[in-house]
């Protein structure tokens, strides 16, 4: 077993990001809704993740995009946000340790009740738009 430390580099986004999306995609509740989204541009995708997560917790400006208009129509509900932070919180805790690790962790909570909030709007408000 490797020695856990912070998440410091790009090498170390990168790990987090190719671990948790692999086991997105084996998972039977989240995988089918990944797949069913992103098709074969898991290579596009995964690099707009390394970008993202290297922006929030590196303070390296590489990502500009707006995830809101991506995510708003999905068909997802409470239990899906409740398994992507189950996974996302697994493979932190696997595979790091120190203060990026615990930012990530939180910044995932934050992000997760963000878009719960704005899909469960869009879903009862479908004629009015708040992005």
């Amino acid at each position: 077993m490797t020695e856990r430390h912070d998440i410091l580099s790009l090498d170390d986004v990168k790990k987090l990001v190719d671990t948790f999306y692999t086991r997105v995609r084996g998972d039977e509740l989240l995988g089918p809704v990944f797949q069913e989204q992103i098709q074969d541009n898991w290579a596009r995708h995964l690099d707009i993740m390394y970008r993202f997560w290297q922006t929030i917790l590196l303070g390296e400006l590489t990502y500009q995009g707006s995830p809101g208009s991506k995510h708003i129509t999905l068909p997802i509900g409470e239990e899906h946000f409740e398994r992507w932070l189950s996974i996302f919180y697994q493979t932190i805790d696997e595979l790091f340790t120190g203060e990026k690790a615990a930012e990530a962790k939180w910044r995932a909570e934050r992000m997760a009740e963000m878009f719960h909030s704005k899909i469960e709007y869009y879903k009862q408000n479908k004629s009015r738009t708040i992005l």
